[in-house]
């Protein structure tokens, strides 16, 4: 989901059932291999995620030949753990410290990018919507849930390989990044900092392993955060991806409604829709508009295009 799906009152059904356990799906036997894409320096303008100290923090690679990354993780896990530990959320929302919702830039670029949620009703595939980028040439950046891939594997292998998309991570159980469990219309949140860390990092590990790539993006389910679970992003390397322009507000605009949110964006924006609502109107919205904004001379990038501010 990833945007305010409860715009106008309503919640995707299928992020009601949350999942309790990590998705076991078999990844493919012969990785994907991703083109690979340049990843933008930090903005000097970007507000620091939280207050709270975050240097010093231990490599995922470990220094000790004879130690194996899951004992390198558990030891970061721990010092996450226990740098957070008395820390209390003051900020809850789409845009607390650290969320990036523009590209740094006065070019006229748009970037569109687009979720897919999974669970039992959120796990479609929008084709018209793909193949319609696909055949004009329009990139995007896709966020990715590990319930989607998992519904749909072989879709995923032909995304991930399409130098037109770029795939980030819209995280493992869909759910609003929260150190105390707070809600997001009506959907848990994470629990504390280890649910906040496996959230994050075990998605991004089957991403890594399926493509060759490892996501450079996250953006939680809901888009909704406490300011202490962004510091814990920006402490794992991870940059929080917001928005700007509100899409399809969870599928739920029709046509019209979808194309006139297009039409309000701007060099730099970026835009939040879905790709895993086929019988919704996103792509007949998507396909009305972005003529309208190509003759105005805007063009269309990924994320990993421009600096985030």
């Amino acid at each position: 989901m990833g945007n305010r799906e409860a715009a106008q009152g309503t919640v995707e059904v299928s992020d009601v059932p949350l999942v309790t356990t990590t998705p076991t799906s078999t990844p493919l036997s012969t990785p994907i291999v991703q083109k690979e894409t340049p990843t933008p320096p930090p903005a000097a303008s970007s507000p620091a995620p939280t207050a709270l100290d975050t240097s010093s923090i231990p490599s995922s690679t470990p220094s000790d030949p004879s130690s194996t990354p899951s004992q390198a993780f558990t030891s970061l896990e721990k010092t996450l753990i226990d740098r957070y530990r008395n820390a209390k959320p003051k900020k809850w929302g789409e845009n607390v410290p650290g969320v990036r919702t523009h590209l740094a830039t006065k070019d006229q670029v748009i970037a569109l990018t687009f979720d897919a949620c999974g669970g039992k009703e959120g796990s479609g595939y929008d084709e018209k919507l793909i193949d319609y980028l696909i055949k004009e040439n329009i990139p995007a950046t896709l966020f990715i849930n590990a319930r989607w891939i998992t519904a749909n594997k072989d879709i995923f292998a032909k995304l991930a390989v399409n130098p037109l998309f770029e795939i980030e991570n819209h995280g493992t159980e869909h759910r609003p990044l929260s150190v105390n469990g707070k809600l997001a219309y009506g959907i848990a949140g994470t629990k504390n900092v280890s649910d906040v860390i496996h959230e994050v990092k075990d998605n991004a590990d089957q991403i890594e392993k399926m493509t060759g790539r490892r996501p450079l993006f996250f953006r939680s389910g809901t888009a909704y955060y406490d300011d202490i679970a962004a510091g814990v992003v920006h402490d794992l390397g991870f940059q929080l991806a917001g928005y700007n322009v509100l899409g399809d507000a969870g599928a739920t605009y029709n046509t019209e409604q979808v194309y006139k949110a297009l039409l309000k964006a701007r060099s730099g924006s970026i835009v939040l829709a879905h790709m895993n609502h086929p019988e919704k109107d996103t792509a007949e919205g998507i396909m009305k508009a972005i003529p309208e904004l190509q003759k105005a001379g805007y063009s269309f990038v990924l994320l990993t295009s421009y600096t985030l501010n």
